[in-house]
């Protein structure tokens, strides 16, 4: 395909990395350009950030979860000691990149099953005033058995692969989304507690805030009663960004209920088709209006100088320990990878989230190579413009609920809970 039959008009591509521990293959660990003795340290993570940040990346995400890596998200950990186990905190680790950073968005991954949303509100709102409007979360739920035994405070049976076409695990999904919407709406309340101007800061008069600006949130839902307001003055950003992980229809009902950007994984043009008119048909089931979902598909990527070098490199990976991804994994060079994100965004897709298998190799040639390809095609921004994450997904900054005159519509909403 040529340069020519992908380039198309509708503007700069959305890019995003994913960053996982030593990289989203197994085996990645043991690659010689891995850097496996300080995957537990902050210069790794910096490192990786800045090298993001100088892709002119439009954000990073962080892996997290709240128990030990396994072959089976779902089945809870595998007890593997050939595979990178342990990991930092995804909302800590993003804010120590804020202050060494300065305009890539950092988006930490924040379970919602065992998490209290007051708690979560909190933390994205300091990593809001600390990266100054760059802050994003992760929304994600947990149906592992040995997560919840951490907490103790309930009983989740966990799901395997074989059973989740069940009633059984249709309902426990259901209610762990039910909850992860309550949580969102719980948490964008709160950011939305203090109106803009709460602060006053008049020494002379005595007068720190004004109390007519510092809302109750009063929320009421099946999963939480939150009072608010809350501890933290509203984030720079208003909202900071929320985003989700959507493999089928239930997931993109919860994205289109609350989120502003949902991650899929097309394995072809023909599937990023049926996946967009699925989040749309999701979009239209909850009544959403506007601003719409922006849609980014998820890759696994592995790039070399030739597409034998990246194919062989993949194989000498799977022989150490086959990879097993709901994302496709593309081997091949960067002006190949360019052409199939081109070629796949006319189904509708705004850009695209990157899983480098090999940390910091495929990131660099993210970096190195494909952006550039990109670049050359214009289809890739050549410096950063907005400053806030809001901004660079086009999205206006809302005042908050509470204020006189708001617009109830500026952010998605939960409907059926009370305030």
């Amino acid at each position: 395909m040529s340069t020519s039959d992908t380039t198309t008009g509708d503007g700069p591509l959305h890019l995003a990395v994913a960053l996982e521990g030593a990289g989203w293959h197994p085996a990645a660990w043991r690659e010689p350009g891995a850097r496996p003795g300080e995957l537990f340290t902050a210069r790794y993570w910096t490192d990786l950030a800045r090298t993001a940040e100088r892709g002119l990346l439009d954000l990073l995400t962080i892996e997290d979860a709240l128990g030990l890596q396994s072959g089976d998200h779902l089945s809870g950990a595998d007890r593997r000691t050939d595979r990178v186990q342990g990991r930092l905190d995804a909302s800590l680790v993003a804010a120590f990149l804020a202050p060494l950073t300065s305009r890539i968005g950092l988006v930490p991954t924040v379970t919602t099953t065992h998490t209290e949303p007051f708690h979560v509100a909190s933390a994205l709102s300091t990593l809001d005033h600390d990266s100054r409007g760059r802050a994003g979360w992760r929304v994600q739920t947990s149906v592992r058995a040995d997560e919840a035994a951490h907490f103790g405070r309930r009983t989740v049976p966990g799901l395997r692969r074989a059973d989740l076409d069940t009633p059984a695990a249709r309902e426990l999904v259901a209610e762990l989304f039910g909850e992860a919407a309550d949580a969102v709406e719980v948490v964008r309340r709160l950011w939305d507690s203090w109106e803009d101007d709460a602060e006053i800061r008049d020494a002379l008069t005595g007068r720190f805030v004004d109390r007519d600006k510092l809302h109750r949130v009063d929320f009421a839902g099946e999963h939480f009663g939150v009072a608010g307001p809350s501890i933290v003055p509203r984030p720079p950003q208003g909202q900071p960004l929320v985003v989700s992980l959507a493999h089928g229809y239930a997931p993109a009902l919860l994205a289109a209920r609350v989120g502003d950007v949902v991650f899929t994984t097309p394995h072809d043009a023909d599937d990023a088709a049926r996946i967009v008119a699925q989040v749309r048909a999701a979009e239209a089931a909850v009544g959403r209006t506007a601003p719409p979902l922006r849609i980014l598909g998820d890759v696994v990527v592995v790039l070399e100088a030739t597409e034998r070098a990246a194919r062989d490199r993949l194989a000498r990976l799977d022989a150490l320990d086959p990879i097993s991804s709901d994302a496709v994994v593309l081997a091949t060079t960067p002006t190949g990878f360019a052409d199939t994100l081109l070629s796949w965004r006319r189904a509708g897709l705004d850009g695209y989230r990157l899983r480098p298998a090999v940390l910091p190799t495929d990131l660099d040639a993210v970096v190195d190579g494909l952006v550039p390809e990109l670049q050359a095609r214009g289809a890739f921004r050549t410096t950063y413009g907005e400053t806030t994450l809001r901004a660079r997904f086009g999205l206006t900054r809302p005042v908050s609920r509470y204020a006189p005159g708001a617009d109830p519509t500026a952010v998605p909403t939960l409907s059926g809970a009370t305030a």
